[in-house]
């Protein structure tokens, strides 16, 4: 009996997994194994014993039968299997080993877990984890309700509240709107709390390396806070320094968003069509780049050689991971600026607006490194009437091909050409299925109109053309919702310093030195010698592989590989189909052994096939 056990183990571990294509684990399956086996054994007596079968019968009919029997206990087993993994598949099963040692992370887990249903219950956001709304009062409370939720749940949530505000190519114009209000509403750390972190960072005692520093912060975020500070030597810095519970906060918090974008992309179609899991994975890989100061260290040296806008040098002998000491730059943000910009002409304020403007352009299209994030607040107007941009947390960053196509989609729509703008913008996003080139086409060209009548000379525009970008089906790259969000930001923040510019008007005028920049003469020189550097190690071979596709060809040896399944979708799709189908047939064949119908007639010795002795067993009825 045990070498039966072991031999039905060993057969349904291999049989499930080919039928089933899935990693049945060892344990699910010497669990199942063994209770159908004990449940089956005293029907398996019984049928045994009412089919009369001895010794003296010959071995082949013996045979058969114990076949089919065990064919119909693997077939039970793979049902059984079958529908277990379809509930509860094998690696979302823990081990033993991982339930010891999670159990703590679990319980805060969990608690943090409930925390958020509840505020989910209580900000009415269980209603919308169907369909989504569809009516424009039901999409506004949705949004409200969205935004109340995020601010509730905390820092990480906010967070993730205010990037998606930041994807008007996924999230409707409501959403937005909404979402773009959330802003942290923290209190700050005391010193004692912080100073660990502080000291932490330093290669010498903190009163050796400071002349003075002010406990109170002059400033708290979500994630840090900043002090006021005097090194040794006297100069005035600035010192960051992160909350000492927010990356275990984030951490925790970014496996509950990974929970619930996975099951509103399992349950919901607006979930599965925004991407939920990719969006939320996006996210965590930029937070975790944001509570690593060394990253943000790297950011601001790129936008300072980007840029002439003034950028706090930093002291990096001092700074690490979670600490960044930088010059303190004397003035204030734009948006408690009001009374200092009143004091300029209107002259100063246009050039100051203009400059401003103009640096962001050469970040974004000479430079491809730009400040993402350019709302008042991250910009000084400093006590010598100049710019200075603070918080690189946020930074965008496009290649070179992604930046000649933007050029030239600014070119196409400067000279009015629509047919040469959606050309270029279809090379620059990925081509939807179902695309209308003639309506996007129409599209631009309104949009194109508007400028050349000088209404859309606003950050509006950006705004309308991602919405044409949106409504034709294209999916938008992150980095290039950052140039939109970017642009869109910039528009509130310039109007503060100067409420008459035009936006699409001084773009103009630096545009010919951009486009001369990175597609003139010199920039046409460049690429193409770097073309031909890359081609010449290709030219070179080509001659060898010509003649051997000759000789080939002469001696009817060519032969040409196809792979029709290297596509995944195509593999996924076979592997559907054929999974179904061996589900199919095997619920066939347990019915089948199953039904009365299918019975085998029992039979005696010496009573031939299974009829009486007095008939032969061929006779007809």
């Amino acid at each position: 009996m045990i070498v039966g056990a072991i031999i039905n183990i060993a057969l349904l571990f291999v049989v499930a997994r080919r039928l089933l294509g899935v990693p049945v684990g060892w344990g699910r399956v010497v669990i199942i194994s063994t209770l159908v086996y004990l449940a089956a054994s005293p029907l398996l007596e019984t049928l045994w014993a009412g089919l009369h079968i001895d010794e003296r019968r010959p071995a082949l009919p013996v045979v058969l039968v114990v076949l089919v029997i065990g064919g119909c206990l693997i077939a039970g087993e793979l049902v059984v299997l079958a529908v277990l993994e379809a509930l509860l598949p094998t690696r979302s099963v823990p081990t033993a080993t991982s339930l010891v040692t999670g159990f703590p992370a679990a319980v805060r887990r969990t608690r943090r877990y409930l925390e958020i249903w509840w505020i989910g219950v209580r900000r009415g956001l269980t209603a919308y984890l169907g369909p989504a709304p569809r009516s424009a009062d039901e999409t506004s409370r949705a949004a409200r309700s969205l935004r109340r939720g995020l601010t509730d749940a905390g820092v990480t949530f906010v967070k993730f509240g205010q990037m998606l505000a930041t994807r008007a190519d996924l999230l409707p114009g409501p959403f937005v709107q909404e979402l773009s209000k959330l802003h942290s509403q923290v209190e700050a750390e005391p010193w004692e709390a912080v100073r660990p972190v502080v000291e932490e960072s330093l290669s010498a005692p903190l009163d050796e390396v400071f002349a003075d520093l002010d406990t109170t912060p002059l400033a708290a975020a979500s994630v840090a806070q900043i002090h006021a500070a005097r090194l040794a030597d006297g100069t005035a810095v600035f010192v960051k320094v992160q909350r000492p519970r927010a990356r275990s906060q984030v951490t925790a918090d970014l496996d509950i968003l990974r929970r619930i974008a996975s099951r509103l992309e399992r349950q919901t179609d607006w979930g599965r069509r925004i991407g939920a899991v990719a969006l939320v994975e996006g996210f965590a890989a930029s937070l975790h780049e944001e509570l690593d100061y060394r990253v943000e260290v790297a950011n601001m040296r790129g936008v300072g050689a980007a840029s002439d806008l003034i950028v706090p040098k930093v002291h990096t002998d001092l700074s690490s991971e979670r600490v960044i000491v930088m010059q303190r730059i004397a003035g204030l943000p734009l948006s408690s600026a009001a009374a200092e910009l009143g004091r300029l002409t209107d002259a100063e304020r246009a050039e100051l607006a203009e400059r401003l403007l103009s640096q962001v352009l050469r970040q974004i299209f000479v430079h491809g490194v730009f400040h993402a994030d350019l709302h008042p607040g991250n910009v000084i107007l400093t006590e010598d009437d100049d710019l200075a941009l603070l918080d690189f947390g946020s930074v965008g960053r496009l290649d070179r091909p992604t930046r000649n196509a933007l050029v030239l989609l600014l070119y196409a729509v400067d000279r009015q050409d629509s047919i040469a703008a959606t050309d270029t913008l279809i090379d620059l996003l990925d081509r939807p299925a179902d695309l209308d080139d003639r309506e996007l086409e129409r599209d631009l060209g309104r949009i194109i109109l508007r400028l050349g009548d000088g209404a859309g000379a606003s950050g509006a525009l950006f705004t309308d053309l991602l919405d044409v970008v949106v409504r034709h089906g294209f999916r938008v790259p992150p980095q290039l919702a950052a140039v939109f969000r970017t642009m869109a930001t910039l528009d509130g923040t310039l109007r503060l310093i100067d409420d008459d510019i035009d936006l699409i008007g001084v773009a103009r005028l630096h545009s010919a030195d951009i486009a001369r920049t990175l597609v003139g003469r010199e920039a046409a020189q460049e690429q193409l010698t770097h073309q031909l550097a890359t081609l010449l190690p290709v030219l070179a071979r080509l001659p060898r592989r010509i003649s051997r596709i000759g000789e080939q060809l002469e001696d009817g040896t060519l032969t040409v590989n196809v792979r029709p399944f290297s596509a995944a979708a195509d593999r996924a799709y076979l592997s559907g189909v054929g999974g179904q189908v061996n589900l199919t047939l095997l619920a066939c064949a347990a019915g089948s052994s199953s039904s009365p119908a299918s019975r085998a007639p029992s039979w005696q010795p010496g009573s031939g096939c299974g009829r009486s002795s007095a008939r032969p067993c061929c006779s007809a009825d």
